[in-house]
């Protein structure tokens, strides 16, 4: 019985594997690149949230100015306020009338909230309305 011994093959410089060295700086670089696009998602996810949040309070404010034009009532009220939901979210809107130079038109401004008693509102829409007569 022969025993042969496993003869491992001369590997040339060409077929050689990756040092520890470039392994790591490769793994660098693709830790730079992951955390970069993941700052990038987040800041795009952001202002979609943030687009997403101005639309809807456009869309509230924008029905409530057609459900004061079609009212029959005058002068408007000023400082009505009320609550709708829209999109799973409470939106809170209130209204501002302002005098114009013309006695038979006024200005109504609907600013719309998330948080009711926030100074700051998320949109505002102005329209004018003029006076129906018979």
């Amino acid at each position: 019985m022969k025993i042969r011994l496993a003869v491992i093959p001369y590997v040339s410089k060409l077929m050689r594997g990756f040092t520890l060295l470039e392994v790591m700086l490769a793994m660098a670089v693709f830790a730079v690149a992951g955390i970069a696009l993941l700052g990038v998602s987040d800041n795009n996810y952001r202002h979609i949230s943030h687009l997403e949040e101005k639309m809807f309070a456009t869309w509230v404010a924008s029905n409530q100015l057609v459900a004061v034009s079609l009212r029959q009532t005058w002068p408007l009220k000023n400082n009505r306020k009320g609550e709708v939901v829209m999109a799973g979210r409470k939106w809170y809107w209130q209204q501002k009338v302002m005098k114009t130079a013309n006695k038979e038109m006024q200005a109504v401004v609907m600013e719309v909230r998330l948080i009711e008693d926030t100074e700051l509102a998320v949109t505002s829409l102005m329209t004018y309305i003029a006076q129906n007569k018979p």
